[in-house]
């Protein structure tokens, strides 16, 4: 059994889609984000940067005691290895895999992150940075949309790189993006919201999170929560 640390976020969803698509036997423990769940203790145990996902596998492929990792790029790789699924044994194959996953980690979902909250969450309309991060999302989405144009998937069959990306595109119109601009990554994102997984996955997000779909920031607190962390939220 493993237990998912989760919330209905983009990196949140990644790993429901893993875990319906393997069909590996799991246990959702909300982590409301909004409610400051994240500083728990038990909840810092396994994830020191205080932010969702994270997982414990109880029953590790090496048979030793439960593993615990935190980082969903990190989650992704965990999973396929367990699962040998969604990651190839082919080196050259595996490899083209894992980049994009890193692509995504480190360029698509902080800039699209930033994106989201310069034009929806700051209160405060800063023109030069909505426009760099609505811009750098731009860029990155014709980065895919080149990358797409030859193949069906991102790295050949359909993989963790998918599922690392899925989520930061499926909110483009919160991201100012047009979809019709990019007309491969359109048809990639149609294809992968059809499969069964998929849409078992966000129907686990509205499950969990009664308000998925809607603002994430309703009040004062969540703000303070979730956008005026400094160190002094960790623990020493």
């Amino acid at each position: 059994m493993i237990d998912l640390y989760y919330w209905s976020t983009p990196n949140g969803h990644k790993i429901t889609i893993f875990l319906e698509e393997a069909g590996l036997p799991y246990k959702v423990i909300p982590v409301n984000i909004g409610k400051g769940d994240q500083f728990r203790d038990e909840f810092l145990a396994i994830a020191p940067n205080n932010r969702i996902p994270a997982l414990v596998d109880h029953a590790p492929k090496s048979g030793s005691k439960p593993i615990s990792v935190f980082e969903s790029g990190a989650m992704l790789m965990y999973l396929a290895e367990k699962t040998g699924k969604f990651l190839s044994d082919d080196l050259a194959v595996r490899y083209d895999a894992i980049q994009w996953v890193f692509w995504q980690m480190g360029g698509l979902g902080p800039m699209a992150g930033q994106n989201h909250h310069f034009r929806n969450y700051a209160q405060e309309k800063i023109t030069y940075a909505i426009d760099r991060y609505v811009n750098e999302t731009n860029r990155l989405y014709g980065v895919l949309n080149k990358r797409l144009a030859d193949r069906k998937f991102i790295a050949g069959d359909y993989s963790i790189a998918d599922m690392a990306s899925y989520p930061w595109i499926v909110p483009y119109k919160n991201q100012s993006q047009d979809i019709n601009d990019f007309p491969h990554l359109k048809r990639w994102l149609e294809t992968i919201a059809e499969r069964p997984a998929v849409k078992r996955a966000y129907e686990i997000a509205k499950e969990v999170n009664p308000n998925f779909g809607q603002p994430p920031i309703r009040t004062e607190e969540e703000r303070k929560l979730l956008f005026g962390q400094t160190s002094a939220v960790v623990k020493s």
